[in-house]
């Protein structure tokens, strides 16, 4: 590190950076709470915490403290900051008995109900800078909060000393921060610490610190990022007349730190602080900005006022990444929220978040008709003029020209934000084009689902009817034979070319009743099209008869069925279903009926039902079962992604289940999806259902070639809340396509061009 010049430094620490985190620096919205500027530390360069004042109270109330989270909230905040003294009560008498008025014998105590109120009154995280704590603190507060954190400053014991910054404050000695964040580790807390450079340390004692930082991290994986943060002398102060230290020292520090530890590091540096070397600091390896308050000063360092929220975002393109907000706790915390955040606060977190842990920063989900949000329908609709990072580019090539994705490529393509998800989305196009040409297919359908009585108890279903615990929705039916013969014959009169049929696992039911429905239906409209029974259905058929599973597929093709829907899958990797659908048939079994039903000559369709508890790595797994079966069969007609619809869902009523995909991740599984699998699934099918008019759009333009059927009485959607309507007539389907600059095409089952004469709906 002394041999090196800084610039060989900064490239090497940038290059680290970019291989963890690509084009993101992050940054969290957040409202600051100084609940106490009491503190019994006296460090020689602080003016937030000062001497108990005349007529000014030593706590914040708890409407002061409210008033300003709610300030946070209807600027868009999420994070509420908490940073307060450090155990002022063992200091000051005054602080001791405004405790008592207020019901408590600590602040920690205070500290722990103001939180639960901010977070139960507003909906703000909490994030806590107590300072120094035992075990039993730690876990109180993590109850309440979603992360904490403590500055480890320096490892210098010097510095303690008469004479040093930190001579009277007991808090700041080095052992005794380090245990507390050793402590954090052993709870499960994601903790924030970081240095204070240009106080006194060496540059051999910053890495002392850094090291001792890793260690630490090496043990736990807690430290969910590293502030590395310049001296800034104040007027009033001892230090007032320490000169701050030169930028070289801030880069030096950023970037050393940068190639200490984990590439996968968050390593910030406040934007305030330097306001005007921001490129700089990137450069030097950052990926994180910290907390900037649209509402409320930086308390700690009141002279040096927040960025503009636009302002940080061009200064951070014009050093070519993109700016992306963040919680107070880290997506790699999110995505592991069973170890790292209390159970009492994970359903608020999962109703927060996307599937790779960002926070949601619109109301827009699947089955909603709140309109899309505008920057991510503008970048699907305008991604002519946009060239990705040479890391999706070469992954984009691969696909382009057929080759089969890694796992990883695949991630990295679902992660893909701003101009790399505008290129994705390019690509898709591109490929949709050149397989589909301009045109938008779609079939004249009726959903007949013959039972909502199941047996099964998948947890995203609001359909399907069981246990009276979770019947959401609606009665119990079971439609007899005859009533599905007459809507299969009103579909065939109304210009339908096909009856899509499933139901719940009744348990009555046996492989003779799924015979029964097929041979019922041919009887009376034999051109019509049977797509029905999902692998579920059949493989508790074959198993109600006691005939192995390829059998009975020969049976249902003999008595009239067309083709098999690919439902049931939802995500193919049993650690999800484990959770989400733990009776069901497992990723082999569904792939397995999937190529025995190929075997005996039956197209199928392919789905994914995504955005509810699973992670983006499954959806790449799930791709790549989906390629591999149609390399080996080449059965599947088409692919179509499922948005997960959570209003009425029960594993999203109880609070463990995001509220399905944001748009741009849903946009993006229509793309993705026609690069994964090209060129061997032709179709990529959006649902208009889930989607609504305007997602129906964007995906379109983002790689679907295909709207499916106008449907007919759909119901399990609108079971699980989705408001939009039950039909859409193949005339409105037409003037969507149009509206895209697309030509439309009636469709059958199998994409042949179909040649009935369809009666447009009134």
């Amino acid at each position: 590190m002394n041999h090196a010049d800084l610039q060989t430094l900064m490239r090497a620490a940038a290059e680290r950076r970019d291989a963890a985190h690509g084009a993101i620096v992050t940054y969290s919205r957040k409202v600051f709470i100084p609940l106490t500027q009491l503190c019994r530390d006296v460090c020689h360069y602080c003016t937030f915490a000062h001497r108990p004042r005349k007529g000014e109270a030593a706590f914040l109330s708890l409407d002061q403290v409210l008033a300003i989270a709610r300030a946070g909230v209807a600027a868009g905040c999420k994070e509420a900051l908490f940073t307060l003294g450090d155990k002022p009560e063992l200091r000051y008498r005054v602080a001791r008995d405004e405790l008592r008025r207020l019901g408590h014998g600590t602040t920690l105590s205070y500290l722990a109900e103001a939180a639960r109120v901010v977070f139960e009154e507003t909906g703000l995280l909490p994030h806590l800078n107590p300072g120094v704590l035992e075990a039993s603190d730690i876990a109180a507060l993590r109850s309440v909060s979603v992360s904490q954190g403590i500055m480890l400053e320096s490892t210098a014991e010097r510095l303690c000393e008469r004479g040093g910054p930190h001579h009277g404050s007991p808090d700041k000695r080095p052992a005794v921060r380090l245990e507390t964040i050793r402590l954090a580790g052993e709870a499960g807390v994601p903790i924030t610490t970081g240095l204070l450079i240009g106080i006194g340390e060496t540059r051999a004692e910053r890495i002392e610190a850094l090291l001792k930082l890793r260690d630490l991290h090496d043990r736990y994986g807690h430290i969910q990022e590293i502030i590395v943060q310049n001296f800034r002398p104040k007027p009033a102060t001892r230090m007032a007349g320490t000169p701050a230290p030169a930028l070289e020292e801030l880069l030096w520090t950023i970037a050393v730190a940068r190639l200490l530890l984990d590439p996968a590091m968050n390593i910030q540096a406040p934007p305030n602080l330097s306001p005007d070397v921001l490129s700089q600091l990137i450069d030097a390896g950052i990926n994180d900005w910290g907390g900037v308050s649209p509402v409320t000063p930086d308390h700690v360092n009141p002279e040096a006022p927040w960025p503009r929220l636009d302002a940080l975002a061009q200064a951070t393109a014009h050093a070519g990444k993109e700016l992306i907000e963040r919680l107070a706790i880290y997506p790699a915390y999110v995505r592991e929220m069973d170890r790292w955040v209390d159970a009492g606060l994970r359903p608020a977190l999962l109703h927060r978040v996307d599937s790779d842990g960002y926070p949601r920063t619109d109301r827009w989900s699947p089955g909603m008709t709140d309109f899309p949000p505008a920057s991510d329908l503008a970048l699907a609709a305008a991604f002519r003029e946009v060239s990705p990072r040479s890391e999706i580019a070469a992954i984009l090539a691969t696909a382009k020209r057929g080759g089969t994705l890694r796992e990883a490529e695949i991630v990295q393509l679902f992660r893909a934000r701003g101009k790399d998800f505008a290129a994705v989305c390019r690509a898709a196009d591109e490929l949709r084009e050149e397989v589909n040409g301009d045109i938008v297919s779609y079939v004249v359908n009726r959903n007949i689902n013959y039972t909502n009585i199941c047996s099964y108890r998948c947890q995203f279903c609001a359909f399907a009817k069981g246990k009276a615990s979770e019947n959401l929705r609606g009665m119990p039916y079971d439609l007899p034979l005859e009533e599905i013969q007459r809507r299969a014959l009103e579909a065939w009169q109304r210009g339908a070319t096909e009856v899509c049929m499933q139901g719940g696992i009744h348990p009555s039911y046996t492989g003779a009743t799924y015979l029964t429905i097929c041979r019922g239906v041919k009887a009376v409209v034999p051109g019509m099209h049977v797509h029905a029974f999902s692998p579920l259905e059949v493989w508790q058929g074959a198993r109600t008869l006691g005939i192995p599973v390829g059998e009975f597929l020969a049976e249902l093709k003999c008595a009239g069925l067309g083709t098999l829907p690919g439902t049931a899958a939802e995500i193919l990797d049993d650690e999800v279903r484990a959770t989400l659908c733990p009776d069901k048939v497992r990723t082999g079994e569904w792939i397995e009926v999937m190529r025995l039903a190929h075997r005996t000559g039956l197209r199928t369709t392919s789905t994914i039902m995504f955005g509810h508890m699973e992670k983006i790595v499954h959806w790449a797994r799930h791709l790549l079962r989906l390629r591999a079966l149609q390399a080996e069969t080449g059965g599947f007609t088409e692919f179509v992604p499922l948005p997960f619809v959570h209003m009425e869902a029960p594993i999203y009523r109880k609070g463990r289940a995001r509220r399905g995909p944001s748009f741009r991740e849903a946009v993006l599984m229509h793309a993705v999806s026609r690069l994964a699998l090209h060129p061997l699934i032709p179709n990529i099918q959006a649902s208009w259902v889930k989607m609504g008019p305007e997602g129906v759009k964007a995906c379109l333009r983002a790689g679907a070639n295909d709207l499916g059927g106008t449907l007919m009485n759909e119901s399990i959607s609108r079971a699980a809340g989705a408001a939009h309507g039950q039909e859409m007539a193949p005339a409105m389907m037409e003037d969507l396509i149009h509206s895209v600059g697309r030509r439309p095409r009636e469709r059958t089952t199998l994409y042949a061009t179909s040649t009935r004469s369809v009666q447009t709906l009134p």
